[in-house]
């Protein structure tokens, strides 16, 4: 099954195709097109529309793809250097490159707690002293196995889904059927706010909201500074290596 296999082609309701990719931005007042960080022509990045914490942010595929499991060898592989680079530029905005990273993985339309059946991979920059969302998984009795590409894919090619998660540089891929809707953004909530209670964790009840806009807006000021000061620190060891 390769990716042309696969994918599937986007339906006119998909929120991160044309022509509707910006619309949810453009409701809640915040920039589009303009708040994409950095972009090529497989994936571009840009600050989750309700992000859980500051510097929470989207790698999406540019074109139509139902979730990583779909991804051939190829795309894998470029997945993960997007994922290193945003590990740099968090270096260079927060003084960290530890993230936690987590996609809902749908085997069948919106399953495996997705909402939106389009490739993207949530990105956070880690915090110290917090809970792991791996254990809040592995003590629901969803347990997890190496994310290999081919242990997703198995989840995937079989109509599974599944919850891929990678924190502290360990990728693990967990069982997703039946998991309520948005399943890792709860998750991560509670590791990162304990004290959080009933507060919101699903994207559809915060986007727009005072503080959502700020921790947006925060975000794509930092990590637009930071893309910039790692791309330099990239070209000084580039001549250094020279």
């Amino acid at each position: 099954m390769d990716e042309q296999a696969a994918g599937q082609e986007a339906g006119q309701d998909c929120v991160l195709c044309p022509p509707l990719r910006f619309r949810l931005n453009a409701m809640a007042d915040l920039p589009g097109a303009p708040a994409v960080l950095a972009a090529d022509d497989d994936f571009f990045l840009m600050p989750d529309l309700a992000p859980l914490v500051e510097g929470h942010v989207l790698l999406v595929t540019a074109r139509h793809l139902q979730c990583a499991g779909a991804f051939g060898k190829g795309l894998w592989a470029k997945a993960w250097q997007w994922r290193h680079r945003v590990a740099r530029v968090y270096r260079a905005a927060y003084g960290s490159d530890d993230l936690l990273m987590f996609e809902h993985g749908p085997g069948t339309p919106q399953g495996g707690g997705a909402c939106i059946d389009h490739a993207h991979w949530h990105l956070l920059p880690a915090r110290a002293g917090v809970r792991s969302v791996r254990a809040v998984l592995e003590e629901r009795g969803l347990h997890g196995t190496a994310a290999t590409r081919d242990a997703v894919r198995a989840h995937f090619g079989t109509g599974h889904s599944y919850l891929l998660v990678e924190e502290e540089g360990e990728a693990t891929v967990h069982p997703g059927d039946g998991v309520p809707s948005q399943f890792l953004r709860w998750a991560a909530r509670n590791v990162y706010d304990q004290d959080a209670g009933g507060r919101a964790w699903r994207w559809q009840e915060s986007f727009g909201l005072p503080g959502s806009r700020t921790r947006f807006l925060h975000t794509l000021g930092d990590l637009r500074a930071a893309l910039a000061a790692a791309h330099q620190d990239e070209g000084e060891e580039e001549v250094s290596a020279a």
